[in-house]
């Protein structure tokens, strides 16, 4: 599956490596614009929606075998070779399987607050709940939907975040097979040792990479490393973009 793309020249002849960027559950390729628009400096950048999200096809599916495809698949399409892949979330987890199912495409690899495992927790029921009931009451414009949020929801940040992907009255993304696949969304297969520089990137307010994970993460990623970016939750580059892509460029010159 190819997915819809939001292609950027470097600005920078002297370009680097391109970078593709993937957004995590709920998102659309905007939620990594903060990180697109300082490297497109000195690479070309690549924005995806995934698969069921923004103006990407819809599938029944939502694994991270089919993920990485359509990853792989897009990768073609726009005729590269390799790229840096960039992934917060569950575009993380993408990211990592396509290094298990072509494991040369990938130049570098950044997944920012999330590890190889299979979490095992529902923590997005709320989420779901609000989304439903914004449908449920017929809301036409993102101030109304936003008032039906509210009743759901406390975190306003999480909500504006929702709100991005609700147009002209309609969700973005396909809140059926969301709901129906998360528990693939949340899970994981552990993958084949992928022998190269990768770079984690951990909110540390947040649950998603922890020393529990340690050893999973090490078996699969065994020249990972972390950057633990203290004050942050689990939407790491919109808190603390500035932090995000020091450790970026850091690992970029580096590894």
């Amino acid at each position: 599956m190819i997915l819809n793309t939001r292609a950027q020249t470097a600005q920078n002849p002297h370009k680097n490596s391109p970078i593709l960027l993937v957004h995590g559950l709920f998102g659309s390729l905007d939620n990594l614009g903060v990180l697109a628009r300082d490297l497109v400096s000195d690479h070309d950048v690549y924005q995806v929606d995934m698969r069921n999200h923004g103006l990407s096809p819809r599938s029944e599916v939502m694994d991270y075998p089919a993920m990485a495809q359509d990853l792989l698949d897009t990768l073609d399409e726009h005729h590269l070779e390799k790229a840096i892949v960039v992934g917060h979330s569950m575009g993380g987890k993408a990211a990592m399987a396509l290094t298990a199912l072509a494991p040369s495409r990938v130049e570098k690899l950044v997944a920012i607050d999330i590890a190889p495992v299979d979490y095992q927790v529902r923590r997005h029921d709320q989420i779901f709940a609000a989304i439903r009931a914004v449908t449920d009451a017929g809301a036409s414009s993102r101030q109304q939907a936003a008032g039906v949020m509210r009743r759901q929801l406390k975190e306003e940040g999480v909500i504006q975040f929702l709100l991005k992907s609700f147009v002209d009255g309609e969700w973005r993304f396909n809140v059926p097979v969301l709901w129906e696949q998360y528990p693939h969304i949340v899970g994981w297969e552990t993958i084949p040792a992928w022998d190269h520089p990768a770079l984690f990137i951990p909110g540390g307010n947040s649950p998603y990479v922890t020393d529990a994970y340690r050893d999973a993460l090490l078996s699969q990623f065994p020249q990972a490393r972390a950057h633990v970016i203290a004050g942050a939750g689990h939407w790491v580059h919109a808190e603390k973009p500035d932090a995000v892509l020091r450790a970026i460029r850091r690992y970029l010159a580096d590894a």
